[in-house]
């Protein structure tokens, strides 16, 4: 009952292999209609090679039972059974070849060498024809060492083998045996591991293209989430003052609603910038709007800057740091005074944002929410060779510290694309 159990196994896994195979080479056949049809080159690899390949082979067994069933072959019930044992471990050991984890059993293994005596049993005992089995026997092997930093050692010693027992049955035309074994061994093991290799590499590049994808939507929603953040806060700043001023200056509500509509068309415009790809940040620009937000905001500014000019990517990254904490300090700190000072050395350059507000500790972020802060800065600088820092003061208030080399060898475009792994909730500071 075992035994039988054991064949039914096998028929239904050969039974799956071939639905699978058959499945893969229907998408193999649409894929090569639809490119034909648009004149490009079909992306999909085919079905990947399976135990049918190998099976047509058997064939080179036909001579053996030709002569079994012509009486041929003294002793014909051995030789049916010989034939049919080998038979049923070739196809044994082909249909494990192509699954990594049975391929590496010790139980496929035991077949291969179970074939090896029993080839080499029926060549010394019959010769001619059932000599054929040693190629069979060199398929079965290639298939299975295929990879291996042994296989040229497996290879060698099998066409030894081979070209002994032929030597010792045939002569001098022990050497086709030999020289078609050696054949069918390495050459099926090449073509096997590098059918294997193109399929890890094409399987490998569209991963990559893959995470490419994702670390560019990460990077235009993380834009999109800082351009829009901080010119809402804006807008709805300005909005307030003038509501405040409508009732007693008109004039001043009028201006404010001048910022509003001149803000607006900003935005509209740095989004098709970073729509396109094409937007670089200006920090003397972030100043100025840092300014005239925390003037709406009833929030005293002083800004002040030293140093040598800097380059357009140190520039783009402190635009966003001054951007970030002059928005947090707008919508929480409740400050009456906020300080930006911007100082170059010879080597690295500083940024610091504080206020004289609450002073709260950034909250955790809130997973799930999209865009960037905090968090997503200090990944974007780390990149970039810096670091940044954002904590209560000692007396009080809130101070956001960002450092960057001032080599522009050191600040590549990686810094101002880097992929955001957590998002703030939407009251950090």
């Amino acid at each position: 009952m075992a035994g039988w159990r054991g064949v039914r196994c096998r028929i239904r896994r050969v039974r799956l292999a071939r639905a699978a195979w058959k499945e893969d080479m229907r998408r193999f056949k649409a894929e090569q209609k639809a490119a034909r049809k648009d004149g490009r080159a079909p992306e999909h690899p085919g079905p990947p090679p399976t135990g049918f390949t190998l099976l047509p082979w058997l064939l080179m067994g036909m001579g053996s039972l030709s002569n079994v069933l012509k009486g041929e072959t003294p002793n014909p019930w051995i030789g049916g059974a010989g034939l049919l044992v080998f038979n049923s471990l070739y196809v044994y050991v082909v249909f494990r070849a192509f699954d990594k984890e049975l391929r590496e059993a010790r139980s496929t293994r035991a077949a291969v060498v179970l074939m090896g005596v029993l080839t080499t049993a029926l060549a010394l005992g019959y010769g001619g024809n059932w000599l054929l089995f040693f190629p069979l026997l060199g398929l079965a092997t290639g298939a299975i060492v295929r990879g291996r930093t042994w296989l040229g050692q497996a290879g060698l010693g099998l066409t030894a083998l081979a070209g002994a027992v032929s030597a010792y049955r045939e002569g001098w035309n022990g050497i086709n045996i030999a020289y078609a074994t050696f054949l069918s061994t390495m050459v099926t093991a090449a073509i096997l591991g590098l059918s294997e290799a193109v399929r890890e590499l094409r399987a490998a590049r569209e991963e990559l293209a893959r995470r490419a994808v994702e670390e560019e939507r990460m990077r235009f929603s993380r834009d999109l989430h800082d351009l829009l953040g901080h010119t809402l806060s804006v807008i709805v700043v300005k909005s307030e003052a003038a509501r405040r001023l409508a009732a007693r200056d008109m004039d001043a509500a009028l201006g404010q609603i001048t910022d509003i509509e001149s803000v607006g068309r900003q935005a509209l415009t740095e989004i098709r910038e970073a729509v396109t790809g094409y937007r670089e940040g200006s920090l003397s620009t972030e100043l100025d709007r840092a300014r005239s937000a925390l003037t709406a905001a009833g929030i005293e500014p002083v800004v002040r800057r030293s140093g040598p000019p800097l380059t357009p990517q140190t520039e783009a990254l402190l635009g966003w740091v001054v951007r970030e904490a002059v928005t947090n300090a707008v919508r929480h700190s409740g400050a009456a005074r906020c300080e930006i000072t911007v100082a170059g050395a010879a080597e690295r350059v500083r940024l610091t944002v504080s206020d004289d507000g609450r002073g709260a500790a950034a909250r955790p972020p809130a997973p799930g929410v999209g865009g960037t802060g905090l968090k997503g800065l200090t990944e974007r600088l780390a990149t970039a060779g810096g670091s940044l820092t954002a904590a209560p003061a000692l007396r009080g208030g809130f101070t956001v510290t960002a450092e960057l080399p001032r080599d522009p060898e050191e600040l590549t475009a990686a810094a101002l694309a880097a992929p955001v792994t957590a998002a703030p909730a939407a009251g950090e500071r």
